[in-house]
Parts: structure tokens; sequence; C-alpha cells
């Protein structure tokens, strides 16, 4: 059976960033690499577009990157063996075993009702909470164990970020759950 629970949930994007080498040559490697832009007067790093899976990967000089657009697991092992095997291409040596592992996910999840935020503000512990309804129109609610941020919104959608694993954001969203049912 499946977990209801859950339904609504997706997963939006996750950013992973570690090391693939000891140091990366970016003019050559962006020279050598196709769709890979360098432009050191706007970003320090060269940006590398990977249509499947339809990622982008910040390359820097140090050896280490920033992969973002990532939907799963499967798509970092994918666009992380593309990058590796374009670095071997434009003659960097990659290290043997990459460190590169997941930092962030972003989803979002329907809550399937109207949440007073004025009333939501009122009732939380303050500490973790912000709402400025005239600078951003949700509440962002912060969660200590796991560590999650949560932008919640009048229309019941959310949004959780900060999660480094699905079990997480899981984690994340019953406990703003039983928050929600112990106020509203």
């Amino acid at each position: 059976m499946v977990d209801k629970k859950y339904e609504s949930l997706k997963i939006e994007n996750i950013v992973a960033s570690g090391a693939v080498a000891e140091s990366i040559d970016l003019v050559d490697f962006s020279d050598k690499t196709e769709n890979c832009e360098l432009n050191k007067k706007r970003f320090p790093g060269a940006v590398y577009h990977i249509a499947n899976p339809r990622i982008a990967c910040l390359i820097f000089s140090s050896g280490k990157v920033v992969i973002t657009g990532l939907r799963d697991d499967k798509a970092l092992a994918d666009g992380l063996a593309i990058v590796i095997k374009s670095l071997k291409d434009a003659g960097i040596e990659p290290l043997k075993e990459p460190r590169v592992a997941i930092t962030n996910m972003v989803c979002s999840y329907d809550l399937g009702r109207y949440i007073n935020l004025n009333k939501l503000m009122i009732t939380l512990n303050m500490e973790r909470v912000e709402y400025e309804p005239e600078q951003f129109p949700g509440l962002v609610f912060r969660i200590a164990e796991p560590k999650i941020v949560v932008l919640i919104f009048s229309s019941g959608k959310i949004i959780l970020t900060g999660g480094k694993t699905i079990e997480d954001v899981k984690k994340g969203l019953d406990a703003l759950k039983q928050k929600l049912e112990s106020v509203m």
C-alpha cells in the first residue's frame, strides 16, 4: 500500500557539492568542454551545463564543484560521471574517489488547507519564526532537528529546504504537521 501521508511531497531541486580534482585549469577546461562558460569578471568558476540529466555544475580551480538542478540520486551519479569524463577528456586528472555529497534538498508539499499565518505566527515558538508579509508572503519556520527551514504560505503550500536526505525532509514535515495540529 502506498503511503498517502507524503503523497504531495515533491523534490524540486537537489544541490550536491564536493571535490572532484586536486586543481583545475578553468581556462583550459572551459576551452575544451562544450557548454562550459568561463567569465572570471562575473564569477570565479566555470559554469558547465549538462543536458541529460539537465543540471548545472559550478566548477572551481580548487577542484571543487557544486551541482544543482538534480532531482534524484541517479541524476547525481550520472551527472558526476559526465563531469569526471569531461575532466579526463580535457586532460585533467580527477580524484580516484570524488568526494561529492548532497548538501541541500528543496521540496514542495501541499497541506491541503488554508493556513492563517497571523494566528500561526502568534502560536508558534517566536524565536524560530519570521513573518513579515510586507517583505515576503510566507511564514519562515526553522525546525531544529532535523535542521530544516519551512516556508509556509496561506494557501497551504509549503517549501522545505535544508535536508540532506528525503528522510530528513519527511521528519521535518512530520514535525511541522505535529506543531500545526497542536496550535490550529
